[in-house]
């Protein structure tokens, strides 16, 4: 009997691996991506399993518990478009309180040896609006900003 995984399954899995995710779920990367994944944010554009288990490796050094919940999915065969809310904390700025930044994901799989995994995976957020607003400093420039290009 051959493998039955399919699109949706890894789909599936995506979802349970990101919303589930603690510090020690970094090493099971692997599981998830292919060894020659694209990842791509606003901040970072790497390739591989290893600089893709970087970037989540300083998410949690960085933040207090980061967290992703996932509100939307649409998937048309391999194509894959998630919409999510990022919950965590900031240890520089505003300790204790919970930020939100709310963004979605385009994910694209492939099949490889029966097991489909993320090929490429593009993240899009509006990091003025959903970070830099957010910290103190550059917080209120981005506002004052805002406001005079409204005006």
């Amino acid at each position: 009997m051959g493998n039955t995984d399919t699109c949706e399954a890894a789909l599936q899995r995506v979802v349970d691996f990101f919303e589930q995710l603690q510090p020690a779920d970094v090493a099971r990367i692997a599981d998830i991506y292919t060894a020659d994944a694209q990842f791509k944010d606003p901040f970072n554009e790497v390739q591989g399993v290893p600089a893709i288990e970087a970037i989540f490796a300083h998410m949690f050094r960085e933040l207090d518990a980061p967290r992703f919940v996932i509100t939307q999915r649409v998937q048309q065969g391999a194509q894959c478009f998630v919409t999510w809310d990022f919950l965590f904390g900031m240890r520089r700025f505003d300790a204790g309180r919970t930020q939100t930044i709310r963004g979605a994901s385009h994910l694209v799989l492939r099949e490889e040896a029966g097991v489909w995994r993320v090929a490429i995976h593009r993240d899009y957020w509006d990091a003025a609006e959903e970070l830099y607003e957010k910290l103190p400093v550059v917080g209120s420039l981005m506002r004052w900003l805002k406001r005079r290009a409204n005006s």
